[in-house]
């Protein structure tokens, strides 16, 4: 099979050759071709590189143009500060006050410095490996793009204040990102990621009652424009994973926090989940030995619809034998598992 036959194969419970694995890749794939996290961040031509490098390297499923949360934010006008590593830092916030809401407009995707970039990257993957690998566009989700542009303290704030400005305002950041999201499905992304990291901050009753609805809008506009998503919230959702499927969420990804098993036991046997050993405690501070106990008890825990990665991003300087302990490579400590 082909990486992305593979990947849909599982998505739909047919049968697959092997599980798929889809670490995510960001400095981590920056640092591996020279770059620092600025250049892959800022050059839509390193990043190209940088993913199709390790692609290759560690023979993963998935190709991604995931890079920074700040991309939506500099299209709405937000300013930064871009240091050699680590993300951009905003000057200040876009929405200061609350009675700046209307600063929240509809804007150009395609012609966005930031946005226009993200859909060229998504473009080039997808015509070097479009036709054998899964090629991973990514937006901004409601919660997260709110939080980015008013402060994630300001954000919560307003979510119990006066939540009517959190939903007047996240109508417009859906449209924009359904906006953003349709351009990359048609630049070759076959499934779109959608970051809504906020999200985990707030109670169940606020996710369900004002951000999830905003989140299904999204999810249904790339859906009608052909793509699949995968809807990534990091940290601990144990209080609303049992809501995300009904985002309409092709791949629900589970960080480190929360129990494989409960969150298959919550979410159903119908949505493919992705996840989930700790980044940082096992990937980037074990052993080789120790990520593939990782990765096995993962696989163990969800046998069935199910991708495997870390819970979240491969830290930056993680050694490589630890990448490869759990990849279909050169140096796979899982290959009984993985059937390579």
């Amino acid at each position: 099979m082909t990486p992305k036959e593979r990947i849909y194969a599982i998505l739909k419970g047919d049968s697959y050759d092997r599980p798929a694995v889809t670490p995510i890749f960001m400095a981590w794939a920056s640092h591996f071709i020279g770059h620092t996290y600025r250049d892959y961040y800022l050059d839509g031509n390193v990043l190209v590189e940088a993913q199709l490098a390790v692609t290759r390297a560690f023979n993963i499923d998935q190709i991604s143009a995931i890079s920074d949360p700040w991309r939506e934010a500099s299209a709405y006008g937000m300013e930064f500060e871009y240091p050699a590593e680590g993300v951009g830092r905003p000057k200040e916030a876009f929405i200061k006050t609350r009675s700046e809401i209307s600063r929240v407009k509809r804007f150009d995707i395609e012609n966005g410095e930031r946005t226009k970039q993200r859909i060229d990257s998504v473009r080039k993957m997808a015509t070097e490996v479009g036709e054998t690998h899964s090629v991973l566009g990514w937006v901004e989700g409601p919660m997260a793009e709110y939080g980015d542009l008013r402060g994630v303290e300001n954000a919560m704030l307003d979510l119990i204040d006066e939540p009517e400005i959190f939903v007047k305002a996240g109508e417009v950041i859906v449209d924009n990102a359904i906006a953003f999201a349709v351009a990359q499905v048609k630049a070759g992304a076959d499934m779109i990621g959608v970051g809504d990291a906020a999200a985990s901050l707030i109670t169940p009753d606020m996710y369900a009652e004002l951000v999830l609805h905003l989140e299904k809008k999204l999810i249904e506009a790339i859906h009608e424009a052909g793509g699949t998503v995968k809807l990534h919230i990091c940290g601990n959702i144990s209080n609303i994973v049992q809501f995300m499927p009904d985002s309409g969420a092709d791949i629900i990804d589970v960080d480190w926090l929360v129990s494989l098993a409960r969150a298959r036991e919550l979410t159903g046997p119908d949505v493919t989940l992705c996840g989930n050993f700790n980044p940082a405690g096992v990937l980037f501070e074990g052993t080789p030995e120790e990520v593939a106990h990782a990765a096995r008890e993962c696989l163990n825990a969800v046998p069935e619809k199910f991708i495997l990665m870390p819970g979240c991003e491969v830290p930056p300087a993680t050694p490589e034998e630890n990448l490869r302990a759990f990849c279909p490579c050169d140096g796979c400590l899982i290959r009984e598992e993985l059937k390579c």
